[in-house]
């Protein structure tokens, strides 16, 4: 639900940005603000571990991990992975 709403208003902000210069500059001013910085972070984090956990289940699709032992393995490392690229998003809104 989050990741739905979120994603519909990043789009909206694109429109928005792209529909003129006047526009471009009322959310540049709005995503310059700490909060709106705080919810996009939230947006990214939730898109890259959906990202990182969906690659997973490709793996998975291909015979690799399918056992206990290596979906443990594949879980932890889907949680590594994502706190890494959540990390490096936190830099680049901030």
């Amino acid at each position: 639900m989050i990741l739905f709403v979120g994603v519909a208003l990043m789009l909206y902000a694109l429109d928005v940005s792209l529909s003129s210069p006047e526009g471009f500059e009322q959310v540049g001013a709005v995503l310059a603000h700490p909060f709106t910085k705080l919810i996009t972070w939230g947006l990214l984090s939730a898109l890259l571990y959906h990202l990182v956990a969906g690659v997973r289940h490709l793996i998975m699709d291909a015979g690799y991990g399918e056992t206990l032992e290596g979906g443990a393995l594949g879980s932890k490392i889907v949680l590594v992975v994502s706190v890494v690229l959540i990390l490096l998003a936190g830099v680049w809104v901030w």
